[in-house]
């Protein structure tokens, strides 16, 4: 696995990780990926995390990085067959953003904290995954004895 540290670009720091970007640029991350990112060999077994992708809007226009998106990093991960898991937060972008990304995406899984009830709940479900079969519903998270983040009815597990 492998997580990218973006965050230290948002503060305009070189990051001491091993696996981090300069710029969140489109124009210099397309310059970065066609240099490199582009002639990776397969890695199967890779899982590559973004925590926070709409972070890209404070450096660049909204339709801009969700085309660099879709058009340089969905097709790297296509073509190195590389599991990538990009997080969004809800409400920060536009409607056409969250449905493009969401539309090129082979699954989409919400997560919510349910703060009616009480205590409040942590829930995640599958809203979207292509070629397989799901249940949908809403399915509350716990955290068991090895301190593992796991689908509540199965923490005991």
């Amino acid at each position: 696995m492998k997580i990218w540290d973006l965050y230290a670009a948002t503060l305009g720091r070189r990051s001491p990780e091993k696996y981090a970007v300069e710029s969140l640029k489109v124009a210099d991350l397309s310059v970065a990926y066609s240099r490199d990112r582009m002639r990776l060999p397969p890695s199967p077994d890779l899982v590559e995390i973004v925590d926070d992708l709409t972070v890209f809007a404070r450096f660049n226009d909204e339709k801009n990085w969700v085309e660099w998106e879709l058009t340089r990093d969905f097709a790297a991960y296509k073509m190195t067959k590389v599991t990538n898991i990009l997080g969004l937060i809800k409400g920060v972008q536009s409607e056409w953003a969250y449905k493009r990304l969401e539309a090129a995406s082979d699954g989409v899984i919400d997560f919510k904290v349910d703060e009616l009830s009480d205590p409040p709940q942590h829930l995640m479900r599958i809203r979207s995954m292509r070629s397989v079969g799901f249940d949908g519903r809403w399915q509350p998270l716990s955290i068991n004895e090895n301190k593992d983040v796991v689908l509540a009815n199965r923490a005991s597990q």
